[in-house]
């Protein structure tokens, strides 16, 4: 694409004008493709900050960035590909617990997942704590992990939206985290490309969330919704709150190690472990795995109290070149941090509100 073209582009969205499906084509190709520089990308993500999208935009530009690069069909499958997709949060460790628990219920989940947006962590961070552990593996690979183990948490690679890849990570430094046609067209073209049929999106709220008042988050839920529709993508949607930490941790290896935890029982997390069964309910439900609601928590707690859910996650972990012997040494592999202050308070009392934000 030359630069004319580019500028032009960027300049219509800027001064309010409507892009059509080819041009959007043409904004997520020359991204993908490194024709786009830095400069030109954040122009872009500005401009749709300043300006927005429509509905069919939006929807547009969410199918080029799929189509930036492949997309993968799991039509063989003997069981349904199942997702998930949290707007961010601190302390969240919910995809590491959920993915393992769907596939010991009989799920598929090819999960494409990023990284850190501006205080939250990221998926991808945390499980780059074990060694040797692929997060951008081929599509080869991924479906290897997929069809064997049931599920794989991996981030895009080069093959898989690399559009978006680059668009996310500009996003990041330049305060359009939090746009929410961006938001939209990023999430849902990774999980459109990844070949999930059913999809659950948490939509953090409160002042740790990316979108801390609750109208924000209507909205997006609303606009992704009209985005998905006729897309195959079958989408749920659930609030939670992020008014305190979610689970009893903040940071990579930590969070980590917790979910490891829970999946061996030995951990004491509730608000993590009972927004991970809520999801996950969800999609069994909707997945057609489950019957009602409490047929769902009875097949997840016995993929838990069994340790099915564990031997799959170890299973992903060893299939994505992470250590074999993970759950029986997590502390070897899990580094501690060198330097630990313990913080006492001054006087007797109690946490009335935590600044979620602040701490991540």
């Amino acid at each position: 694409m030359s630069a004319q073209r580019a500028i032009g582009l960027i300049r219509c969205k800027r001064d309010g004008g409507q892009l059509d499906a080819s041009q959007l084509r043409a904004v997520a190709q020359g991204i993908g493709s490194g024709a786009w520089s830095e400069g030109q990308i954040a122009a872009f993500a500005m401009a749709v900050a300043w300006r927005g999208m429509s509905t069919p935009e939006c929807r547009q530009f969410t199918l080029a960035l799929r189509d930036s690069g492949q997309c993968l069909r799991w039509d063989h499958l003997p069981g349904p590909t199942l997702d998930k997709h949290s707007t961010g949060g601190v302390g969240d460790g919910v995809s590491l617990l959920l993915a393992p628990l769907l596939a010991a219920c009989g799920g598929y989940v090819p999960m494409i997942s990023g990284r850190g947006l501006g205080h939250t962590g990221g998926t991808l961070d945390k499980l780059e704590s074990l060694a040797g552990y692929d997060v951008h593996p081929s599509t080869v690979r991924l479906r290897q992990v997929v069809e064997e183990v049931g599920c794989a948490i991996v981030g895009q690679g080069d093959e898989l939206v690399p559009a978006d890849r680059r668009l996310y990570a500009v996003r990041d430094v330049t305060a359009t985290v939090d746009v929410a046609d961006l938001m939209v067209a990023s999430i849902l073209s990774k999980k459109l490309a990844g070949g999930a049929r059913v999809l659950v999106l948490d939509i953090k709220t409160g002042n740790g969330a990316q979108l801390p008042g609750m109208a924000a988050a209507r909205a997006l839920a609303g606009r992704m919704l009209a985005v998905a529709e006729g897309s195959g993508l079958d989408l749920r949607v659930v609030y939670s709150d992020m008014d305190q930490l979610l689970g009893r941790e903040a940071g990579n290896a930590l969070e980590l190690r917790a979910v490891l935890d829970l999946l061996c029982g030995r951990g004491d997390n509730p608000r993590l472990l009972s927004l991970t069964l809520e999801l996950a309910a969800a999609l069994l439900c909707t997945g057609g795995l489950a019957d009602d609601r409490n047929d769902a928590e009875r097949r997840l707690r016995r993929a838990l109290d069994t340790g099915e859910a564990a031997e799959r996650f170890a299973r992903m972990v060893v299939a994505l070149g992470g250590p074999a012997d993970l759950l029986q040494r997590a502390d070897v592999h899990l580094a501690r941090a060198p330097i630990q202050r313990e913080v006492r308070s001054p006087g007797s009392g109690y946490v009335v509100a935590v600044d979620v934000r602040a701490l991540g």
